[in-house]
């Protein structure tokens, strides 16, 4: 996959393209990251326990995200991504986590309410609405309980601005807009902000 297809492909072909080119650097980015994960993983075993939970990661990376969870001792853990490299790199880093090679948007090998929970993280803001709600509608379904986005909420770094302009990514209408979207889908949610920018957007079912 090439220049080609960051400039004239499709949204998914140009994500693909960004994701696989800064994979192996993205572990420095992931390391920098690491203590705010673990933060809001916190954050979120304290609204809502994750002890002996099953949680499935769509867009897991390199696993960060769902490592930061497993420090809660739940049940079992699945990450899923749809860049190889991002998955190769999970795999080297988290050998105790399984990663699956798919894509949000179709996750129809995995059957309904098969997770008590399922999370993206940083994920859903780089999509544009109708793609955003298609994958929101595949986590709803495979999770038994709740669906968990970890994203943007308020202020970003100017780096986070950089990056999520040269993905083309939707963040600022994600973060004016997907409280609402969320809404739509589940008859309970909850945001959980936090004081790095960041919330938790919980979807109960």
């Amino acid at each position: 996959m090439g220049l080609k297809h960051y400039f004239w492909g499709s949204e998914d072909e140009r994500a693909q393209f960004v994701f696989n080119l800064i994979a192996p650097i993205y572990s420095l980015i992931d390391k920098g990251s690491e203590v705010e994960f673990q933060k809001m993983a916190a954050l979120l075993n304290d609204h809502f326990p994750l002890a002996g939970k099953t949680i499935l990661d769509v867009g897991c990376g390199t696993g960060s995200w769902i490592k930061a969870l497993g420090n809660f001792n739940p049940a079992k853990m699945v990450g899923i991504d749809f860049s190889l490299k991002m998955l190769h790199q999970a795999q080297k880093k988290h050998p105790g986590i399984e990663f699956i090679h798919l894509s949000g948007e179709d996750l129809s090998t995995l059957p309904d309410n098969s997770f008590n929970m399922v999370t993206a993280s940083f994920v859903l803001h780089g999509m544009k609405t109708p793609k955003r709600t298609k994958v929101l509608n595949e986590m709803k379904r495979i999770a038994r309980e709740k669906v968990v986005i970890h994203d943007f909420y308020t202020n970003s770094h100017w780096i986070i601005r950089l990056l999520e302009f040269l993905e083309r990514s939707d963040y600022i209408h994600f973060k004016q807009h997907f409280a609402d979207e969320l809404a739509k889908q589940f008859p309970k949610t909850k945001i959980i902000p936090a004081d790095n920018g960041n919330a938790l957007y919980v979807g109960m079912k």
